[in-house]
């Protein structure tokens, strides 16, 4: 089956998961490392709204930038950033833990993100994601999602004010947080319906 490329200007959640449910991120600098090749390879086509690290899995939402801005790029390349930034973590990891194979289950999975209204939708998903695994009691206090990048002022990879702006201003942002952790189940069925 034919993956939908990315295209000039889309808005996506991208995600995947460790092969054979394996964990991508087996210690502390491995989460680091995954935010700087990130940064690396994703920032010079794509404005970062948000992500999520776990164990086994991360999400990630983010903007393909549009064409004049990627005067380089041709749509049918869009991908290569995220393949170079894939090989380059599986490789690292490989190498670094003696391990062989693929570490990442399958090819990038996306979604199309269509309306401002799923990509409020989709940044609360991805933050709330720890309190749904029952990773942490308080998704808020997860280090290696992009949630406390909100809330503070130092820079960061990530497009924050237009998020922002969208939620209606930090204190609704928090505030929707709150709200769709108590219907995170549909959240998550409004967002994998949608495709």
């Amino acid at each position: 089956m034919k993956r939908e490329l990315f295209e000039y200007g889309g808005y996506y959640h991208v995600y995947n998961r460790g092969n054979n449910g394996e964990n991508l991120f087996l210690e502390e600098r491995n989460y680091l490392y995954f935010l700087n090749l990130m940064k690396k390879y994703l920032h010079p086509i794509a404005e970062i709204y948000a992500y999520c690290l776990m164990k086994n899995h991360f999400h990630i939402v983010l903007k393909i930038k549009e064409q004049e801005e990627l005067k380089n790029v041709s749509e049918e390349r869009l991908h290569l950033p995220f393949s170079n930034f894939f090989n380059s973590y599986a490789k690292a990891i490989n190498k670094a833990y003696g391990r062989t194979g693929s570490l990442f289950q399958e090819h990038l999975k996306r979604n199309r993100i269509n309306s401002n209204e799923t990509l409020v939708q989709a940044v609360a998903f991805v933050h709330l994601n720890p309190e749904f695994h029952k990773v942490c009691s308080d998704f808020a206090s997860y280090n290696h999602s992009s949630y406390k990048a909100y809330l503070c002022l130092q820079p960061t990879m990530l497009t924050r004010q237009y998020i922002i702006a969208l939620f209606g201003g930090i204190d609704h942002f928090k505030h929707e947080h709150d709200l769709k952790k108590i219907n995170f189940e549909l959240l998550k069925d409004i967002l994998f319906l949608e495709q």
